[in-house]
């Protein structure tokens, strides 16, 4: 082979090799890369949203049931949930990889059948900005990640720096679905109400998503109610719950279905969660 030959083979070699990248997902697993995945199946809503938002969405071929945004991926096979994923679905698709939650019980069989499985959960801000940061590594997008996370972070300070001051510092409970369940402190959503100077009764201490005991919230004596619209009909008829401020004087925030995606999905939609959550802080305590 000629000189020229040879820089050309190793230059071939250099830029089939350039990507290869090893991860390691919530698991503490490796995930090797040859090359960024052009079949991608997304088990989790927010890794779906995230993915679209690095420019990949052409790249997913499968979803989970609840994946309904953008729009474009509600024409995707729907392939179940954390409980209950169709895996021979799943493989007829022949993804290079499967994203899904740590807590998804699919993922042995799934490579156990040797398909590449990454876990990654987001439950903080800080877990947002790292998943995004490895999907951004595996999708070959690392500078529009981080451009994009700078974009998120800035934009809930603006959210932020526009409430006016007699919103703030308010006793809130914000109620992710019955049981009840609370957004806790050390949750991305507690973190969010936190930047917007609210004061969430629930402590970091019991965890991002705590089961409550309803007592526990008639004693917090929240001045602000954040329900889903589901579960929002429930509390007037929880034992005591007519003493609370927030239900006395009719503070409470029903959220319709959409805005409950936005608000509980842990990903590129911050800002406009953030938003939603001081829309109802200014509505309420005008």
């Amino acid at each position: 082979m000629s000189w020229r030959g040879l820089c050309l083979a190793a230059l071939l070699g250099w830029v089939g090799t350039a990507f290869a990248a090893s991860l390691s997902d919530d698991r503490g697993v490796e995930i090797s890369l040859p090359q960024p995945p052009q079949r991608i199946v997304s088990l989790l809503p927010s890794l779906t949203e995230t993915v679209c938002a690095l420019q990949a969405c052409d790249r997913l071929v499968g979803v989970d049931t609840f994946s309904n945004w953008p729009a474009s991926v509600q024409s995707l096979p729907h392939l179940g949930g954390l409980e209950d994923a169709n895996v021979e679905a799943i493989v007829a698709l022949k993804p290079d990889l499967v994203l899904l939650a740590k807590s998804a019980r699919v993922t042995p069989r799934l490579e156990g059948l040797g398909l590449r499985v990454m876990a990654l959960e987001p439950k903080s801000m800080k877990d947002v900005e790292r998943v995004l940061g490895k999907l951004g590594q595996a999708l070959g997008r690392e500078a529009q990640a981080q451009a994009l996370w700078r974009q998120l972070d800035t934009g809930v300070d603006h959210v932020a720096a526009a409430l006016p001051a007699g919103a703030r510092g308010k006793r809130v409970y914000f109620e992710v679905n019955n049981g009840p369940y609370a957004a806790g402190e050390a949750s991305f959503i507690g973190e969010t109400l936190l930047r917007l100077g609210a004061k969430n009764i629930v402590p970091a201490a019991l965890g991002p998503f705590p089961k409550l005991n309803p007592e526990f919230v008639v004693r917090a004596d929240p001045q602000l109610i954040m329900v889903g619209d589901r579960n929002a009909s429930a509390l007037s008829g929880r034992p005591g719950w007519q003493a609370i401020e927030a239900v006395r004087t009719n503070r409470v925030c029903v959220f319709s279905a959409a805005e409950g995606d936005v608000l509980v999905r842990p990903g590129p939609r911050m800002v406009e969660a953030a938003q939603i959550m001081a829309n109802c802080l200014k509505d309420r305590f005008k």
